[in-house]
C-alpha cells in the first residue's frame, strides 16, 4: 500500500498489526540463534557425558570381540550381542539427547515467543512461484545471509585451526596411550573443541538477533495513512460514532425521565438547569439526583413535572451547584445538605398544606438557601 499512495512506512507498527502478524505465523526468529544455542547444549552434553560415553564404547568394543565357543557356532546370538549393544550406547548417549532436545525445543521460542498458527501451514502459491523465488535470492536479504554464511565459515574456521593448533601436544600423546585412557582423552578433546568452536558463533548471535528484530519491525511499519485507516476500523467512522451516542443520549434521556414523576422537587435555574431530586425516608441515606439537564433538557423535565405534579422550585443557585457537583443515580453532596433539607422541608410543608394539615410556609427565597464557595466557583466555571 506505501507503493500504491505513495507514503513512507515511517509509524511503528499498531498492536493489531503485531497480532495480526502473529496469528500468520510470522514473528521474529534467529536462526543463527537457534543453531548456537543447540550447539552448546550439545558441546555441553559431550563433556558432561563423555566419560561414560567412553566406558560405554569401551564395555561394547569388549563384548563384541569377546566370543566363546557358543557364540561362534549359534548365529542367532549375533544379534543378541547387536541388540545388547545398541541398548548400551542408547543409555550412554540419553544425557546428550535430553539437552539436546530442550535445546532445539527452546531456543526457537528464545527470540519471538512460542507460537503456533494454522495460517502458516497453509499452501501458498508463492511460495513454489518461480518469479518469486528468483526476487528472494536476488534481493538485500539473500544477501545478507550469504555474508552472513562467508562469515560463519571463516569465524567457525580461524577457531578451529587455532583449537587444533593448541590441542597439537594431546593429539600425538594419544598415539602413545593406551586404549582404554586414550579414548576417554580424545572424548574430551573433542568436547572441548567442539564448546570452543560453537563459542565463536555467540558473535553472530549477537549481530544476528539484532537485525532479525530491526528487519521484523521494517517490515511491519505502516504508512499514516494505514495508522488512520486501522483507527478507523477499529474504532468505527466518526459520523457512525457520532450516532451511536446520539442514539445512548436519547435512550439515556427517556429513561431518566420515567423517574421524574417519583421525584420529591425539581429545582430550576429557573429556564437553563433543572435537577430533579428524590428522598427515601424509610432508606436513610441523602436525597438522590433522579434527573437533570440543561436548556432543552431542562424544559423537557419541568414539562414532565408539570405533567404530574411534581413541585418545581426556582433556586438558581442551588441548581447550578447541584447540576455541576452531582451526577445522575447520585446523592447530593454532603456540601449540599443543608440547603436540600430547606428545600425538602419546604415542600413537605407545601404538600401538607394542600393537604388542609398545616398553614401555608413562608416562601423560600434564595437568600435562605447558603451555598458553599467552593460549590458556587465549581458552578461558574
Amino acid at each position: 500500500m506505501a507503493e500504491e499512495t505513495g507514503q513512507e512506512k515511517s509509524e511503528e507498527p499498531t498492536e493489531k498489526r503485531l497480532r495480526e502478524a502473529r496469528e500468520k505465523g510470522d514473528i521474529p526468529r534467529s536462526r543463527e540463534l537457534s543453531a548456537t544455542v543447540l550447539l552448546l547444549a550439545a558441546a555441553a552434553s559431550a563433556l558432561l557425558f563423555g566419560g561414560q560415553v567412553a566406558g560405554s564404547m569401551i564395555n561394547i568394543m569388549v563384548e563384541s570381540f569377546s566370543l566363546d565357543r557358543q557364540d561362534i557356532f549359534d548365529p542367532a546370538r549375533m544379534f543378541t550381542h547387536l541388540g545388547e549393544a545398541l541398548f548400551e550406547g542408547f543409555l550412554s548417549l540419553w544425557g546428550f539427547y535430553l539437552l539436546t532436545l530442550l535445546a532445539a525445543l527452546l531456543s526457537p521460542i528464545a527470540l519471538g515467543g512460542w507460537n503456533f498458527s494454522g495460517q502458516a501451514l497453509l499452501p501458498k502459491g508463492s511460495r513454489i512461484n518461480p518469479l518469486s523465488g528468483l526476487k528472494r535470492m536476488f534481493s538485500l536479504k539473500a544477501l545478507i545471509e550469504l555474508l552472513k554464511g562467508l562469515a560463519k565459515f571463516l569465524l567457525v574456521g580461524a577457531f578451529a585451526v587455532m583449537v587444533l593448533w593448541l590441542d597439537r601436544p594431546d593429539l600425538v600423546a594419544l598415539a602413545k596411550e593406551a586404549v582404554e585412557p586414550a579414548i576417554a582423552h580424545a572424548l574430551q578433546i573433542l568436547g572441548w573443541s567442539f564448546l570452543v568452536m560453537s563459542l565463536s558463533l555467540i558473535i553472530i548471535s549477537l549481530i544476528d538477533v539484532p537485525f532479525q528484530l530491526y528487519d521484523y519491525n521494517k517490515k511491519l511499519k505502516m504508512t499514516l495513512q494505514e495508522v488512520k485507516d486501522e483507527m478507523k476500523n477499529t474504532e468505527g467512522k466518526p459520523e457512525v460514532k457520532g450516532r451511536i451516542r446520539q442514539l445512548q443520549r436519547e435512550i439515556a434521556q427517556r429513561k431518566m425521565m420515567t423517574e421524574v414523576p417519583e421525584a420529591d422537587v425539581v429545582i430550576t435555574n429557573p429556564t437553563h438547569y433543572a435537577v430533579a431530586l428524590k428522598y427515601d425516608q424509610q432508606g436513610g441515606g441523602a436525597p438522590r439526583v433522579v434527573a437533570k439537564g440543561a436548556d432543552f433538557v431542562a424544559l423537557k423535565i419541568r414539562e414532565v413535572a408539570e405533567d404530574h405534579d411534581v413541585p418545581l422550585l426556582s433556586a438558581p443557585p442551588l441548581a447550578r451547584a447541584l447540576f455541576h457537583a452531582a451526577e445522575i443515580g447520585d446523592e447530593i453532596p454532603a456540601g449540599l445538605y443543608q440547603s436540600v433539607a430547606q428545600v425538602l422541608a419546604y415542600v413537605f410543608q407545601l404538600k401538607r398544606h394542600k393537604q388542609h394539615l398545616e398553614d401555608a410556609p413562608e416562601p423560600l427565597r434564595d437568600g435562605d438557601l447558603e451555598i458553599p464557595e467552593e460549590y458556587r466557583r465549581e458552578a461558574e466555571e
